[in-house]
């Protein structure tokens, strides 16, 4: 294995990363921009209001997404092991 290699799979690794958590973070920032339009219209300054429906809709995200989240961190392992098997 040498430095290519290496830099390869780190490459791979963060593209992974960013794919299976891109749809969750993608939908808390659409639900805090709703209620941060939502608390500007009503001029309610209430800091935890935003918490629950970002959890929720997180929670919600990942269970629907589980499935493609799961198919990604799949591919990306039996990659990781077929390199290992024909060394690299």
């Amino acid at each position: 294995m040498n430095e290519a290699d290496a830099m390869e799979l780190v490459q791979g690794a963060i593209w992974t990363v960013i794919v299976g958590s891109g749809p969750a973070i993608g939908a808390a920032m659409a639900v805090g921009i709703i209620i941060a339009l939502f608390q500007a219209l009503t001029q309610i300054q209430e800091a935890t209001l935003t918490f629950v429906p970002k959890i929720l809709v997180v929670f919600g995200a990942m269970i629907l997404l589980a499935p493609f989240i799961a198919s990604q961190l799949f591919s990306y392992t039996e990659t990781v092991y077929a390199r290992i098997a024909t060394g690299f």
